[in-house]
């Protein structure tokens, strides 16, 4: 398997590759800077009509740490009154996507020392995503929810410009929809309009190359199994 690197991605062919989600990170600190330098390459992504409909809060040091702290209470203590702001995943799996999903959670729960029917385990491992797997920055991605489903395909493009952004500062990223469970928690300590719907977070940082958990590269489906060619 391909190890995890720091080094700059010198092409977008490098950084779209190398891009993965990555669930441990040092705590090496990003400058405020970088993380704006990659918001400005980003806000260049294709959009519907120019509306640029993304919206991006940004948390570190103290803001970012008593965020945390309120999100992993409420969850370890199973607290009643948070749901999804919006359904992620389909309520009935058909292949191949089940294989794909099943097939990625062995992997990471074989790499984390998760045992299969291990519930307690299961839950500290999903509860790493509201650490942001220790990175040290956290951003929060929300849209004004009048806005159609044109929107959200703007912010897919957006969240890979950003994600890809980071690649070119030799930094590494997780996209989070796990976050939306507590949207209500989140929006008492990060402001977010009530008018806006919580996309995902994102864990921003140097990644861990010594952590199990990130050595885990997903088999992807080769060009002939996704696409169809009708070509003169």
């Amino acid at each position: 398997m391909m190890s995890i690197v720091n080094s700059v991605a010198a092409t977008p062919a490098e950084a779209i590759r190398s891009r993965r989600s990555v669930r441990a990170f040092l705590p090496t600190p990003v400058p405020r800077e970088t993380v704006e330098r990659m918001l400005d390459i980003a806000r260049h992504a294709p959009n519907g009509s120019n509306i640029q409909p993304w919206h991006v809060q940004v948390v570190a040091g103290t803001h970012r740490d008593r965020l945390v702290e309120a999100i992993l209470a409420a969850d370890a203590a199973d607290a009643p009154g948070y749901d999804e702001e919006y359904r992620y995943y389909p309520d009935e799996w058909v292949e191949p996507y089940l294989g794909r999903r099943r097939q990625l959670g062995k992997a990471l729960y074989q790499l984390t020392g998760v045992a299969k029917g291990d519930t307690a385990a299961m839950k500290r491992q999903a509860a790493r995503n509201y650490t942001f797997f220790d990175a040290p920055v956290g951003l929060f991605f929300t849209l004004d929810r009048r806005q159609g489903y044109g929107a959200w395909i703007d912010m897919g493009a957006f969240l890979q410009s950003v994600m890809i952004a980071a690649r070119g500062e030799g930094l590494h990223t997780c996209p989070q929809a796990a976050f939306s469970k507590y949207h209500r928690l989140i929006r008492q300590h990060v402001p977010i309009p009530d008018d806006h719907v919580l996309v995902c977070g994102m864990a921003l940082g140097y990644a861990d190359p010594e952590a199990a958990v990130n050595q885990l590269v997903p088999e992807r489906a080769p060009v002939s199994e996704f696409a169809t060619f009708l070509w003169d």
